[in-house]
């Protein structure tokens, strides 16, 4: 058999590689009043993140919630933003990890990080994989439980890209990771010496997930149940009692009711009692506006004018790119790569 040769005028073919994408939220390009306009119009009006009729919802949106919450969060995203880096933090965590990923894994395989909103976007992302030869990628929503509002829209946004596209690489999508050994000794661990290195003793610990309304768990998220075995799977693993590792829900918006008990109505009758609290975030990754404002600041502010002590707070941040934090996402995605490299 003569051996097939391509045409001299045919397209360079690139070596193949595998890919890695780390998939985050998002986050404005600045705490500006137009890219927070520009940033909550794309993240408020997915429908897997809202669901009300859209006909109705984007009256709503453009007409009342576009002309004043930009300026109220772009005041939020001021008080945490990065300014060394010029930069939000969950963008500067989410590149360092993606960093320390590709360090990791050597040159076998390309790993880089995009956002559901803003930028850098998916669609960006994925056409640089491709371009640089990845004909295999394994998208890595990076929300330890799984919601159709994270998880589900992440992997949408990818799934749109890859409609458009003549040529599609094979394609992977790492699974919630809530309960692998892993995760759970990396989050116990981190919890453990959080509470080990406070000066005080505290007589609460909060893992103070990101909420969603009561109507999204009706129709089938199971959201709900896996923070709940997340907590559950840390206490037995540190020994501790219910009473001591509770479980709270955070981000409430709009009237509907959302998934209980709240976070801030849980740190006002914590300070109230005198009582001393550490907190914590599990449905994050990386520490970013719900995390760093909205507990680690505004929870404090919340605990102190409920008769709270000054000193009886604490947040225990993310795993981050931590090394443990790091250890961890490294197993889960080799886990997810077998039989790829």
């Amino acid at each position: 058999m003569i051996p097939y040769q391509m045409p001299a005028d045919h397209p360079t073919v690139k070596p193949q590689k595998v890919g890695v994408m780390l998939l985050n939220l998002g986050t404005p390009d600045s705490p500006d009043y137009w890219p927070m306009r520009r940033y909550l119009g794309e993240f408020l009006s997915d429908r897997r993140v809202i669901e009300t009729n859209p006909l109705l919802w984007q009256v709503i949106l453009q007409g009342i919630i576009l002309n004043v919450r930009p300026q109220k969060s772009g005041a939020n995203y001021r008080r945490i933003w990065d300014n060394e880096a010029g930069d939000s933090p969950l963008r500067v965590i989410t590149r360092r990890q993606a960093e320390k990923l590709q360090a990791a894994f050597g040159e076998t395989v390309m790993v880089d990080f995009a956002m559901r909103y803003g930028n850098p976007s998916t669609a960006s992302k994925i056409e640089a994989m491709m371009a640089a030869g990845c004909t295999r990628i394994l998208f890595c929503p990076l929300y330890p439980q799984y919601s159709a509002t994270t998880t589900a829209t992440a992997n949408d946004a990818v799934f749109d890209v890859l409609k458009g596209m003549r040529v599609q690489p094979v394609i992977r999508t790492l699974p919630a990771y809530f309960e692998t050994p892993e995760y759970i000794e990396a989050l116990s661990d981190s919890i453990a010496e959080g509470v080990a290195a406070l000066p005080f003793k505290p007589d609460v610990v909060l893992t103070s997930y990101h909420g969603m309304p009561i109507e999204y768990l009706l129709k089938g998220d199971m959201y709900h149940c896996e923070c709940l075995k997340t907590t559950r799977l840390v206490r037995e693993r540190l020994g501790w009692s219910k009473d001591f590792l509770k479980v709270t829900f955070q981000s409430r918006f709009g009237p509907d009711e959302w998934l209980k008990p709240y976070t801030d109505k849980t740190l006002e009758e914590l300070g109230a009692a005198k009582k001393k609290v550490a907190v914590l975030a599990p449905a994050f990754s990386v520490d970013c506006i719900e995390t760093l404002e909205e507990i680690a600041i505004t929870g404090h502010e919340q605990f102190i004018e409920a008769g709270g002590g000054h000193d009886d707070y604490a947040y225990i941040p993310c795993l981050n790119d931590s090394p443990a934090g790091m250890k961890m996402l490294e197993a889960v995605v080799r886990r997810e790569l077998m039989g790829w490299i």
